[in-house]
């Protein structure tokens, strides 16, 4: 029952742990108003900034986790 016990307890802090990283990569972007247009733009997240398009939510064969929308977009133009 003990060894149960501790491996319910470090599946749940690597799971955490996990969970924790994944986040990382999302950035919360407050809402706005476009200044070419005039219209607001309702607050959202969008991944990190980096140099490499694959890891984008919009990206084909990715899925953004808080709209559920999956990526459209082909990462490389070839």
């Amino acid at each position: 029952m003990k060894k149960i016990v501790i491996l319910a307890l470090l599946l749940t802090v690597g799971f955490l742990s996990f969970a924790t990283l994944a986040d990382a990569s999302t950035v919360r972007v407050k809402g706005y108003v476009k200044p070419s247009t005039g219209k607001y733009v309702a607050p959202h997240y969008k991944t990190s900034p980096n140099k490499t398009k694959i890891d984008n939510y919009s990206t084909k064969g990715n899925y953004n986790p808080h709209s559920g929308k999956k990526g459209t977009v082909k990462a490389y133009k070839y």
